[in-house]
This record gives C-alpha cells, structure tokens and sequence, in this order.
C-alpha cells in the first residue's frame, strides 16, 4: 500500500519505527548498545524515556544517546523532561497530558525541535497539538501494553480518522508487534511507537529489522 509521507516543518521525516527506549525495561548498563541494535535495525526515531530521580545518570545517559542518534543521523526525542532536552541537544522532546504546555517547549527547544504529543483516544486533543504547532501526535494504547498495562484504548478506526483529518504525522503506540502492525498501517499512519515490542526482545535488531520491514512495504 503506497501511504502519503508526512514531513513537519522541521523537515525531518516522521515516518517508520519510532523505537522508545525504556529503561523500565532496559538495564542501565545496556542502554546505549540497545539503542544501537533498534538503530542498526532501522528505527527512524529513537525516544528517551527515564523516570528515575537519578538526575546525574539521566544527563549522561541523554548525552550518550544523543551521540549515538547523532551519529547515525537519527532524531532523539526526549520524553517530558525539557531542561534535559534541551541541555543535551535532543532534536525534541514528547509530551504528556501533565507535562510542560507545547508554547513553552517551542519556544525553549526552537522553531527546528520535533515536538510530539501524547493523545491518548481523544481526537480533540489532537487537533488542538496540531493549531498550537505540534509535529506529531500519538494515539494509543492500540492494543494491550505489558509496559502501561492501565493505559486507555483507541480504536483503529479512530486512528484512521486522524490520519483523514490531521495534516500532521501521527503515531500510534501501544502493545505492537511485528504480528500485529499490519492493521495499523492500512489506516496509513506515520510512525509505530514501540518498546516492549523492541527492547523486550532477544535480538533487538531482528526485531526492529522486521517492523521497519512492514511499516516501509
């Protein structure tokens, strides 16, 4: 199925495996080789998630992964922590319903920063990330999630909705699989946001490899 490519004004391509590197599920000490695997893999985004208190790590780690994404020319996201985003020279940050408001991270991040939104099964959510100048949008959970097993639902339906509605990339997110892709991308959506689906597996390059297999057919 041939699927309209969506580019924000940033002029990075939203579009593919969006890998979320969790360290809930990732031990510390194997972050950034993890990283590296989802990378070699294909993913073509890779997010930051930490929510340790552990500032000093946090910083380090942030800093590491922004010369891994740097030097294979992938975009770091950042997930809520804009001080950290911007202290490590992250290419954005994403944000939740409890996190910063988007006109603050704009204007700490710049007119360049990848700016995604979390929301959730609510398309009124999403259209208002889009007039505040969101670049992307995230839906989910799709399916059931091992890593927010509590998370609220979307349908697919709705999922396709938004992509008939919004003009800006959109992201769904939430227990996918290799397996289970296939539906999602037949509503056209841009990025598969995956981490238990990637990280939680053997052979994290295997398994990006044939996410990325799907979601670019």
């Amino acid at each position: 199925m041939t699927r309209k490519q969506s580019v924000p004004n940033n002029k990075h391509r939203l579009s593919g495996v969006y890998a979320i590197a969790d360290t809930g599920i990732i031990p510390h000490e194997k972050l950034i080789d993890a990283v590296e695997q989802a990378i070699e893999g294909g993913a073509a985004l890779i997010q930051y998630r930490d929510k340790s208190e552990d500032s000093t790590l946090r910083h380090a780690q942030a800093n590491q992964l922004q010369a891994l994404c740097k030097k294979h020319q992938v975009p770091l996201i950042i997930n809520d922590d804009l001080d950290l985003a911007k202290d490590c020279g992250a290419s954005g940050i994403h944000l939740g319903r409890h996190d910063i408001d988007l006109e603050t991270a704009r204007e700490t991040l710049g007119a360049d920063a990848i700016i995604g939104i979390s929301c959730y099964n609510e398309p009124s959510r999403a259209k208002s990330a889009e007039a505040g100048g969101a670049d992307y949008v995230a839906f989910g959970s799709v399916f059931p999630s091992s890593t927010k097993p509590n998370a609220v639902s979307v349908s697919i339906e709705t999922l396709a909705q938004m992509k008939q509605t919004l003009s800006i990339p959109v992201c769904a997110i939430g227990g996918i699989t290799d397996e289970n892709a296939a539906p999602l991308l037949e509503t056209g959506v841009d990025l598969l946001a995956v981490i238990n689906g990637i990280f939680g597996q053997q052979d994290i390059r295997a398994a990006t490899r044939q996410l990325a297999k799907l979601s670019f057919d």
